[in-house]
């Protein structure tokens, strides 16, 4: 198939450090091509891809040397999908819902996947307008706001099989790993952490509207000699981490539509011990790859039992359910099946009824070139 992916401008595909959502469409993208699909991706210049890339901004807006206007970039690259999408089959957005006025005017399918939270009051509205857009959420229970949506499945995100190495030893330690902020439960990690009487090591990232939280709620508690903060890591430094901890600590207060890292944990055999809360009893399998709990108490009484979890059989539960190709084969069932209704339409009329392809009716675009001005790279390792 050919195929458009559209990837939000904030990180780089893949990001440096952190970016769940650009983390998943790099691997998605990758393992479309992988599959033999035709794959363009929409996203900074300085992302790295074995498909076809297309950018409107020279680099990553979160890491920027210069300050840009993010809704500016991400209309301009919406402008250049949309004049560029009769070369494809479908176009796949990873943007929320920022396309979708413009979309109605398209005869080329869309599918966008939400990859946040959804139980926001002002979403509701937007959703009952917009029931004509094909959406995928990443979790059965991320979608349960917002029943009026057009939801044509639910695709659990994956990773490459061969991205995480697997550590049948674990280690004596337990980790957090992701972003500072009150609903990712530091501040229970650390409590656990400290009742359990184990060494913590703290691996994330503070974005701005958390710089205060992080000062006043949970700086004060690293002083303590079991907690170490060690900031962003790279992928290398979160197998090192998730690989040689004895469990992934993931004490959630809010509605969290996936979790990438507890399927990172499980990739390297580190069981998870997580907060009951969205889509956790839909990836953690009780006893089998981590526990479930409701307390920080249940959490350190389930440490007790972690030795009972059997590494390998965690990574055999990832393998069978969170690689990155059954999440792109997932995908691919559905783009058939938007696409189906659009090609027996044109069919019944003939060939000289098929879409013209190409920019026809659009102006010419503008690319960033050398830093400056818009490029299409191709082939990217």
């Amino acid at each position: 198939m050919k195929i458009a992916q559209v990837a939000p401008l904030c990180e780089s595909v893949p990001p440096r450090t952190y970016g769940g959502t650009e983390r998943v469409v790099h691997y998605l993208t990758e393992a479309l091509v992988q599959q033999g699909h035709e794959v363009t991706l929409y996203a900074s210049a300085d992302s790295h891809t074995s498909a076809r890339l297309r950018s409107t901004v020279p680099e990553a807006l979160r890491l920027s040397r210069v300050r840009r206007d993010p809704l500016m970039w991400q209309l301009l690259q919406l402008a250049e999908v949309a004049r560029d999408c009769g070369e494809y089959e479908i176009v796949h957005f990873h943007t929320d819902f920022l396309q979708f006025p413009l979309w109605r005017r398209m005869e080329v399918p869309q599918l966008t996947t939400l990859h946040g939270r959804l139980d926001l009051a002002d979403l509701k509205p937007l959703y009952q307008e917009f029931r004509d857009m094909a959406v995928v959420s990443i979790s059965d229970h991320q979608r349960t706001p917002l029943p009026m949506a057009r939801w044509v499945g639910t695709i659990h995100h994956g990773l490459p099989a061969d991205l995480y190495t697997f550590q049948p030893g674990g280690g004596d330690y337990l980790v957090f790993l992701g972003r500072i902020a009150p609903e990712k439960g530091p501040e229970k990690a650390i409590e656990i952490a400290l009742e359990a009487g184990m060494p913590l090591k703290i691996a994330a990232k503070v974005d701005e509207v958390d710089r205060d939280y992080f000062a006043e709620r949970v700086k004060p508690l690293l002083r303590h000699p079991l907690i170490e903060f060690i900031g962003e890591v790279d992928e290398r430094g979160k197998n090192e981490l998730l690989g040689g901890a004895r469990a992934l600590l993931f004490p959630i207060d809010w509605p969290e539509p996936f979790g990438l890292v507890m399927i990172e944990a499980m990739a390297c055999g580190t069981p998870v011990i997580a907060f009951r809360h969205g889509s956790v009893p839909e990836i953690v399998r009780e006893g089998v790859n981590g526990y479930i709990v409701d307390s920080a108490g249940a959490a350190v009484a389930a440490l007790d039992r972690i030795g009972a979890i059997d590494r390998a059989r965690c990574r055999a539960w990832f393998e069978e359910r969170f690689t990155a190709d059954r999440m792109a084969s997932d995908y691919v069932r559905r783009y058939r099946e938007l696409c189906a209704p659009r090609l027996e339409a044109t069919s019944d009329l003939g060939p000289s009824h098929v879409p013209a392809k190409g920019r026809t009716g659009w102006p010419p675009s503008v690319h960033f070139e050398h830093g400056m001005a818009g490029t299409e790279h191709e082939g990217h390792a």
